[in-house]
């Protein structure tokens, strides 16, 4: 009899533990597709920190209840209804311009991490670009391998076009973490 009393109370646990899991994993999934999304990253234009055939996630959220915020990495919507990971360079109502190889924001050297600050080519920020209230200009972190906002196909981003923040990478699974 204490045999079968322990065998059948190692079954409830192996049973609850089972539940437990489905509940956890369903909940993660609702929650990622409610408020966020996937995106698989596609071309080299956001190496290093992130590459062809990445898998990363994006809040919605995030920017439902506030704004990007400068250095962001952000999803858009193209006017072509393509999606595209950039990073947030340029704020609403700022001037952004990039001479002699370096970012400038309103006259000021951009403060980033000298990869992030460096350009070879200016496009269209050759001459100061002024941001409208609702616009953004986004660069890819590879500048010289980045369709982005210094060409006249991609140009200013308006808010209405910014779907998340990426927040996280899923896939390759060695280098599955925040994304920064």
């Amino acid at each position: 009899m204490e045999f079968y009393q322990e065998e059948t109370s190692m079954l409830r646990r192996a049973v609850s533990w089972v539940v437990d899991i489905v509940v956890v994993i369903s909940l993660a999934w609702f929650v990622v597709h409610s408020f966020g999304g996937q995106v698989k990253i596609s071309g080299q234009s956001m190496m290093p920190g992130l590459a062809d055939g990445d898998l990363v996630l994006s809040d919605r959220l995030a920017y439902d209840l506030g704004e990007p915020h400068r250095l962001d990495i952000v999803v858009f919507e193209r006017e072509d209804h393509r999606t595209n990971v950039k990073r947030v360079i340029g704020l609403p109502g700022e001037t952004v311009q990039i001479t002699g190889g370096s970012i400038y924001i309103n006259g000021q050297l951009l403060e980033a991490d000298d990869s992030l600050r460096q350009v070879s080519l200016a496009g269209l920020a050759e001459k100061p670009v002024i941001l409208g209230e609702d616009e953004y200009f986004l660069l890819g972190d590879n500048r010289d391998g980045s369709e982005d906002s210094r060409f006249a196909n991609i140009g200013n981003v308006k808010r209405s076009q910014i779907l998340g923040k990426v927040w996280f990478r899923v896939f390759p699974l060695i280098g599955i973490g925040p994304v920064k």
